[in-house]
């Protein structure tokens, strides 16, 4: 809803608030963003982050009817065990198969840095700025995460704003509607709607 108060232009829109991150609030979370899109939302691009694909097929079935792409983000190799990868070939073919791509890489806010903390100990300058990210979910720091990561892979455009959706453990509990960057770029990330996120 636009209200127009004088020379005053603002909007009022839903957010979904879950209980606490770290709960599979998957089911809620894409249903949340079907009604986004149902209400009016003019994104092209939704990237999820799902380590299995699972979350990424179920979003992919709530939004058929719309016309958007969806961009599934999963772990880096190796993330859980040496020369292997979370999601397994039968699941990026099935996701193929549905339209949507599979991005395997370096995570944007650790990657090397996180060799050199594991290491020598201490902390990278990405680690203050995932943490200050995490202040408002974890989510939102995967979101965020997220879009660099697909933006520097050449999956989406930098500059067009998109839907990003990320959690902490199992499923996804936040959607934010943000405006991508190339990782050289990462101050000029711009956040503008929350869809859904956890209170605490």
């Amino acid at each position: 809803m636009i209200i127009l108060l004088g020379a005053i232009n603002m909007e009022r829109k839903f957010i979904t608030y879950f209980e606490k991150q770290g709960e599979n609030y998957t089911d809620d979370l894409i249903k949340s963003v079907k009604d986004k899109f149902d209400a009016s939302c003019d994104v092209k691009r939704v990237l999820i982050a799902s380590s299995t694909g699972e979350s990424a097929l179920k979003l992919q079935a709530a939004l058929d009817d719309f016309d958007v792409e969806i961009i599934n983000v999963t772990h880096h190799m190796g993330f859980s065990a040496e020369n292997e990868a979370d999601i397994t070939d039968e699941m990026i073919e099935k996701l193929e198969k549905v339209g949507i791509k599979t991005y395997i890489g370096a995570h944007a806010f650790s990657g090397a840095a996180r060799g050199v903390t594991n290491k020598y100990g201490g902390f990278s300058p990405l680690d203050i700025v995932a943490d200050t990210l995490r202040m408002f979910s974890h989510g939102v720091k995967v979101s965020a995460e997220i879009s660099i990561m697909a933006a520097d892979a050449g999956l989406i455009p930098v500059g067009e704003k998109i839907m990003a959706i990320g959690g902490r453990g199992h499923g996804v509990d936040t959607a934010v509607i943000l405006t991508p960057v190339n990782a050289k770029d990462l101050f000029n990330l711009k956040f503008h709607e929350i869809v859904a996120m956890p209170k605490e």
